[in-house]
Order: structure tokens, then C-alpha cells, then sequence
């Protein structure tokens, strides 16, 4: 057996026994309570296990790239094996949160002031009943009012510019972030929405009253110690109801995880089918698919309006438990304190100022109950960002390397593409040297289109594929995009004009290059009989153009720049004979200034410029050589198997 395919074989079977493995219960994900989640967040190191669903995914089956979680200690790190070393997307996480070190230190000696001057409240009731009354003496109450009004004015200005510093660090987050997820979510194949919410979740909750909560949390100890200080009875009452109030959001946070994750995996199904029917919207009026696509539109925001509404349920029990509970104790400890007054143990300023102490010591946890949702959403996201960076790291600095020849040598590819199990291609082997056409022929289901894909390098593969020398990973991604011209079987246009989208939507397009690039996909005269010319406005399903119009502008696309290697998968499937003639002569110009080109076709004509031909079936190669020796082989073999199939009827 070809080396690179038993390798794939043994790595897919290891894959299985991994899923079998994370089906029986693989580690969980632990954190901590609401404090924790500070801790996670600001100051401690995240320890957090991978998934077992990460664990034998079938992008694991690629050579090189080995997930973190199945392997002992790295599983409490969350990372994945590339290239030999690991990578941890949650220190990339740490790191953002780290660039605003210094402000979560200002946001937290603003807490210090916040919560000492809470105690303002209760010192004035204490005195106010304690020396005023009882002294009857009205110039010690203006003086204490008057300091009063400057402590809670002060009160007031700090808590308000710990909360405009809270949402610049969460915007300082999102903005370090964005860029990040955006990639990885686009290099697993995800809408990027998805990633951008779950970072959105975390900069909502940042920016909320819940963190300013989370920041108070730790002062809580401090005012139950006042209520200590009072009589051990009423910290007792205080700390009774504060371990139910704990109790109870952990109870929200246990009730409402699963419904909340319930409800986001199904929020992204229903947008990735309303994307897609978007982007079908004119196949499905034509087939009149309006009402099926409806109908499962409507299942997955069902399934999500059930698990919200779930969620929402249990939240809203235990945040009226505890608005109500926190009720209950305040008159409860109010009774106590009056008890303790009739006994001569308290004196009715302690009663009242040890009411407003209690409430502010169990203010943050109410906070947090009633809020749980929202912090449970950000916890899940922070989870889910780390394994999706911990999956695609950033590309690492590679040494520019010079324009390279149209030289392409492919040794031993094979494949595993994202979400499968099988291999689709198996011991794929050739060369194509400058000035060369390879055609790629074989019934639908071959291979052709998933091998267009591998020589772009857009899926990792087993085997080598270099390009002059150089295997495509030792290129800047960017860089081997420039090198390399792709017009893939079903041509994407983006939001934007006619020239920006031959630029590859470049920030400064070289209008030069553009029309030279359209000229040599011959669709300059084309784009010059649009209403605004080279300035029409496209949309990503490519109005106002028609398809053969849109496979013009997809072959200036890829001939932008002046790729070395060009990349064609079935070119001329809208293509009319005028189109075709374009392509031909595309094709020969890139041969005549010594570029290579690669052309996945199904019609005769898209070969007629190639001189060597690579036919495959089911994922192998059955044949490779000069075009009319492969075609005289095939036409033979064909003969052949209908004359057996004649002998034997």
C-alpha cells in the first residue's frame, strides 16, 4: 500500500477509537462560580479541558495537526499539535485580556473607593439616629448631610468612570480579537458570524453591570463583617441568606447551560440555512422551494425559540427567588435587629444601617442571578473562541521567498476533506513544468474539484506539493494567493464593483492591472457595456450579470496579478462560444509567458490546449502522460469493457 495512504488510514482509525472514546464521557469543561469567572477572565491563568467533540474530529485525521484533549496534561490546556508544536488558543485569549492589565488595575482600586464609600449610607443612618436625635442638635445634621452629599456625589462620579472604563477594555478586547476570529472561523469554514458573536457575548458582558457586580463580589465579606461587628446574630441572619442566594445561582447556572448552549447551536443552524437560502433565493422560487425552505427555517428557529425560551424560564424563577428572597431576609433581619433593640443588645440606628449594609453586601450576587444568562453566554464563548483559535493558528513568519517558476511537482497527495472520514484523494503523483496545460478528466465524483482545492493549499493534505522547489506551506498564505489564480467550478462574487472584485477586493487595486486582467479574460468589452462600467456594483449573487458574464469576471479574478500557476475547475460550464474563445486564448497566454496551468474538465474542447492529461476515478490516479496517449488508453479500455460486456451477453 502507498505510504501516505496507510498513514491516512491508520490516523482515521485512530480518529474512530478517539470518538468512541469522547462518546463514553471525555473531560468536561470546569469553571468556577460567578467570582471565578473574574478570575478566569482578568487575573488567573484559564485551565480549560477541550471538548470531547474536539477530540477525533476528522480535521485531526491531517498529518501534522494533532488536537489538544486527548493526550494527559495538554488536555487541561486546550491545544493543538501544528507542525510539531503545540498551540493554545486561550493564551491568545490571555494575552488580549492582558493588554488591558493596566485598566482592570484602575477599574479595581475604583472598586475599592466604590465600595468604602457604599458605606456611607449606613454611617450617616447610624449617626443620624444615634447622635443626632438623640443630641436633637440640627447643625451636626447639616454638617453630615453636607459631607454626605459630597461622599455620594463622589460615589456617583467614580462608579461612572469605572463603567466607561469597563467599555473601552471590552471594546480594547473585541478590538485585538476581531481580526483573529475572523480568520480562524473562515479557515474552518464557518460563517464568521459565528465566531463574531460568541466574542460579542464576552464584550456585552465586559461592558455590563455584571462585571462591575463581579468587581463588588469580593467586597461582600467586608460588609457581612460590619453586620458581625453590629451582633453576631445579624451576620449570622446575613450570611444564612447570602449561602441560599449562592446556592441559587449555582442551581441557574446548573438549570440553564444546557438550554442556553441549546439555544445558540440552534441560533447558528438557522442562520447558516438563512444564508443559504439567501444565496439561493432565485433557485428557490424557480423550483418552488419557498414553502420546504420556510419549513426548515422555521425548525431551527423553533428549536432555538424553545431552548431560549427554556432558559429564559429557569432565569426568571431564580431571579424572582432571589429579588424576593433578598426581600424576605432584608425584613427579616430588620426583625431581628428589633428583637435585639426590645433585649437593649442594639441601638435602632445599628437596626436600620445593618439593613442597608446587608443589601449591599447581597446586591452582587442578585446581580449575578438575575444576569446569569448573560454570563453563562460569555463563559460558553469564551470556550468556544479558545478551541477555535486553539484549531487554526495564526500563520507563523515565513522568509519571502522570490517569485518562483511555474514549476509544480506533486508526490503522494492524498486527502481527507473537513467533515468527512473517507479519503477523497489517494497516492496522487505528477509534475508540470512552465509552459505546460495538465488537464484533469474522470467521472463526477473523482476527485477533480477536491484536488483544485488541495493545489490551491486551502485544505491541508498528506504528500508533498511544491511549487519551484518549495512545498506551498513555506509561502505566506497571502503571498502563495497572489502566486497562485483559482477560478473554482461555481464562481462567488462579493459585495462590491466589478473592479474590486477582479482586485480580489485589494484596498488599492492597481486599476492598470485590473483592466489588463479583464482584458485577457476577454471580458473588458463586456464590462464596458455595463451601466457604470468598471464601477457596477455586484452582489454576492453576482446581479446584474448572467452566468456566462459572472464565469468571465470569476477568469479575470483569477488571472489578476499574473498568477504562475492558474487553476480552472471546468472553466467553460456557462460559457458561450465567444466566452470559450476568451478562455482558449487566456489559456495560451499564460503558456506563452511560461505559466502552468491546471484544468479540471468534463468537455473535450476545455482540454484542447492541454498537453498532458491525469485521469482519475474514485480519488486514485489510473493515468497520467501526454493528452493523446491518455485518451487513446482510455478509448481502448472503454472498448475493451464494452466488448467483454457484448461477450458476455
Amino acid at each position: 500500500m502507498d505510504p501516505a495512504v496507510h498513514r491516512l488510514e491508520r490516523v482515521r482509525d485512530l480518529s474512530r477509537r478517539r470518538r468512541g472514546a469522547a462518546g463514553k464521557g471525555q473531560t468536561q469543561q470546569k469553571r468556577g462560580s460567578a467570582h471565578q469567572l473574574l478570575l478566569n477572565l482578568f487575573v488567573r491563568e484559564h485551565e480549560s479541558a477541550v471538548p470531547a467533540a474536539v477530540c477525533g474530529q476528522p480535521g485531526a485525521a491531517f498529518p501534522g495537526i494533532d488536537r489538544g484533549g486527548c493526550h494527559g496534561n495538554r488536555a487541561e490546556q486546550g491545544g493543538v499539535r501544528v507542525g510539531g508544536e503545540w498551540h493554545d488558543g486561550f493564551a491568545e485569549l490571555r494575552a488580549a485580556r492582558a493588554g488591558s492589565s493596566g485598566l482592570l488595575a484602575a477599574v479595581a482600586v475604583f472598586s475599592v473607593a466604590v465600595n468604602l464609600l457604599a458605606l456611607t449610607g449606613p454611617l450617616f443612618m447610624l449617626q443620624v439616629y444615634d447622635r443626632v436625635l438623640a443630641s436633637r442638635s440640627g447643625p451636626t445634621l447639616a454638617a453630615l448631610f453636607l459631607l454626605v452629599s459630597f461622599l455620594f456625589l463622589m460615589l456617583g462620579v467614580i462608579d461612572l468612570a469605572r463603567s466607561r472604563v469597563m467599555a473601552r477594555i471590552a471594546l480594547r478586547l473585541q478590538d485585538r480579537l476581531e481580526p483573529r476570529v475572523f480568520q480562524a472561523a473562515l479557515a474552518q469554514g464557518d460563517a464568521p458570524a459565528a465566531g463574531l458573536r460568541d466574542l460579542d457575548a464576552l464584550r456585552q458582558l465586559l461592558a455590563s453591570p455584571l462585571a462591575l457586580a463581579l468587581f463588588d463580589l469580593p467586597w461582600a465579606p467586608l460588609f457581612l463583617a460590619g453586620l458581625y461587628l453590629f451582633h453576631p446574630l445579624l451576620g449570622g441572619v446575613a450570611t444564612l441568606g447570602g449561602l441560599v442566594l449562592v446556592a441559587a445561582s449555582w442551581l441557574n447556572r446548573w438549570q440553564s447551560r444546557a438550554p442556553l448552549r441549546a439555544a445558540a447551536a440552534a441560533e447558528h443552524d438557522a442562520d447558516r440555512l438563512a444564508g443559504l437560502y439567501r444565496d439561493e433565493g432565485e433557485l428557490i422560487g424557480a423550483l418552488g422551494m419557498r414553502g420546504a425552505s420556510l419549513a426548515r427555517w422555521r425548525h431551527a428557529r423553533e428549536r432555538m425559540a424553545d431552548a431560549a425560551l427554556l432558559a429564559l424560564d429557569r432565569g426568571a424563577g431564580f431571579a424572582v427567588f432571589s429579588r424576593s428572597f433578598r426581600l424576605f431576609l432584608q425584613s427579616a433581619l430588620l426583625a431581628t435587629g428589633a428583637w435585639l433593640v426590645l433585649r437593649h443588645q442594639l441601638t435602632p440606628g445599628a437596626m436600620i444601617a445593618s439593613s442597608v449594609l446587608m443589601g449591599r453586601a447581597l446586591a452582587p450576587v442578585d446581580q449575578l442571578v438575575a444576569g446569569w444568562s448573560a454570563v453563562q453566554r460569555a463563559l460558553d464563548g469564551w470556550d468556544r473562541l479558545g478551541q477555535l483559535l486553539s484549531r487554526h493558528p495564526p500563520p507563523a513568519a515565513r522568509t519571502p521567498l522570490p517569485r518562483p517558476a511555474a514549476r509544480l511537482e506533486v508526490t503522494n497527495l492524498s486527502l481527507i476533506p473537513p467533515g468527512q472520514d473517507l479519503p477523497a484523494l489517494r497516492g496522487i503523483g505528477f509534475s508540470l513544468a512552465p509552459g505546460q496545460a495538465l488537464g484533469v478528466i474522470g467521472p463526477s465524483g473523482a476527485g477533480k474539484s477536491t484536488l483544485a482545492r488541495a493545489l490551491t493549499g486551502a485544505w491541508p493534505a498528506a504528500g508533498t506539493i511544491r511549487l519551484d522547489g518549495a512545498a506551498l506551506d513555506q509561502y505566506d498564505p497571502d503571498t502563495l494567493g497572489g502566486l497562485i489564480g483559482y477560478l473554482p467550478q461555481r464562481v462567488t462574487l462579493f459585495d462590491g464593483t466589478v473592479a474590486e472584485n477582479i482586485a480580489r477586493l485589494s484596498p488599492q487595486p492597481d486599476p492598470a492591472a485590473v483592466v489588463r486582467a479583464a482584458v485577457a479574460a476577454g471580458a473588458h468589452r463586456m464590462i464596458l457595456g455595463l451601466p457604470q462600467g468598471y464601477d457596477t456594483p455586484l452582489t454576492q449573487a453576482g446581479a446584474p450579470l448572467s452566468g456566462g458574464q459572472i464565469q468571465r469576471i470569476g477568469l479575470a479574478r483569477a488571472l489578476y496579478g499574473q498568477p504562475v500557476l492558474l487553476i480552472l475547475d471546468e472553466p467553460d460550464a456557462h460559457l458561450d462560444a465567444e466566452g470559450a474563445a476568451a478562455l482558449t486564448l487566456a489559456i495560451r497566454a499564460v503558456k506563452s509567458r511560461a505559466g502552468a496551468v491546471v484544468i479540471i474538465a468534463h468537455r473535450p474542447a476545455a482540454i484542447a490546449e492541454c498537453e498532458l492529461l491525469l485521469r482519475m476515478d474514485a480519488g486514485r490516479q489510473t493515468a497520467f502522460g501526454p493528452r493523446d496517449e491518455v485518451l487513446g488508453g482510455t478509448l481502448r479500455s472503454t472498448t475493451a469493457r464494452r466488448a467483454s460486456g457484448g461477450g458476455a451477453a
